[in-house]
């Protein structure tokens, strides 16, 4: 879970049809932890919920990461669950998108995708910086089921990391808002 530190909100953002919702200030040496929620993530068309970092204050997220994950779902009709090794939250040394939620989150109205990221000393110029995310989304298919997907991992550079992008795989987030904080 998160550190019983103090959260200081530093920005909300309310995403409406957009493509990427991205935070490139309030990421400095003034916390050694950051924290983004996000609320109730809609997609405008089927995909997954990603992020990704930038070291230079947004003008590329292409930043190295290794993560690993796993998962647990439930049916509503009780007819499957599992908990076990998701390789599709896994990087491994790869610039790409790190997945957060889905293989398809859904825009129907019932589906979307709440948690959180952590992020730690992002600002460091010695080590790696390593995050965590949890995420709970609803897939709509027959029949439908929760999902919860935990994944880790690090930011493979010493550079400070100072932007996050978070978006959906295919098409804009049509809603939500995240949220940072400070952690003292």
């Amino acid at each position: 879970g998160l550190s019983g530190g103090a959260m200081t909100l530093l920005s909300t953002q309310t995403a409406s049809s957009s493509a990427t919702i991205s935070f490139t200030s309030g990421i400095d040496d003034t916390y050694d932890e950051y924290v983004f929620k996000f609320i109730n993530m809609h997609p405008a068309s089927n995909g997954a919920f990603q992020v990704n970092f930038s070291i230079d204050s947004g003008s590329n997220y292409n930043v190295t990461k290794t993560s690993a994950g796993f998962q647990a779902y439930h049916r509503e009709d009780g007819s499957a669950s599992l908990l076990g090794y998701a390789t599709s939250l896994d990087l491994a040394q790869d610039t790409g998108e790190q997945m957060i939620a889905g293989g398809s989150v859904v825009n129907s109205n019932d589906s979307g995708v709440s948690g959180y990221l952590q992020l730690f000393n992002p600002s460091s110029t010695t080590f790696v910086k390593h995050y965590i995310t949890v995420a709970n989304s609803f897939d709509t298919s027959s029949p439908p089921y929760t999902q919860n997907q935990f994944s880790s991992g690090y930011c493979n550079t010493t550079s400070a990391v100072d932007g996050v992008r978070f978006k959906f795989s295919s098409g804009n987030t049509d809603a939500g808002v995240i949220k940072l904080y400070g952690i003292s």
